[in-house]
């Protein structure tokens, strides 16, 4: 597993330890990690920060000619208000850490050119797994249900 990767799944347990949901996501540019995130909804009352909204706030306001040159990791397949922040800001590529637990928009994102790499990661899914059968009422708040 690269280190991108790892800054995610770092990210998605300092959302377990918060009392959160454990996805994390970083925005990588060039080498280098751009915004870190992690889901917020809970810390925050929010209804839109899941990981990758909030990697995507947390690497600032960028020209759209970087956001083309960005590969966004998140620890969970995205869901389709992540997968639309993709497909808006041109994010040509995303590596996905699990899509056992939740398959997102794999296929859209696919379907508008978006190279996607899924890694099935142990972790990821070992971590969403035990979070959704310990918590499945904020699980299904999460993804609308």
């Amino acid at each position: 597993m690269d280190s991108f990767m790892r800054a995610a799944i770092e990210e998605a347990r300092l959302g377990l330890i918060e009392g959160g949901i454990p996805i994390g996501s970083v925005v990588v540019n060039e080498g280098k990690i751009l915004g870190r995130g992690h889901n917020r909804r809970v810390q925050q009352g929010s209804t839109v920060l899941h990981a990758e909204m909030d990697a995507l706030e947390n690497a600032g306001r960028q020209a759209a000619a970087v956001y083309r040159q960005c590969t966004l990791y998140t620890t969970l397949s995205p869901c389709a208000m992540c997968s639309g922040a993709i497909l808006l800001y041109g994010i040509p590529r995303v590596v996905i850490g699990e899509n056992r637990t939740f398959e997102g928009e794999e296929d859209l994102l696919r379907s508008r050119g978006v190279e996607t790499v899924l890694l099935q990661d142990d972790e990821c899914i070992r971590m969403m797994s035990e979070f959704i059968s310990v918590h499945p009422e904020l699980w299904n708040e999460d993804i609308g249900i």
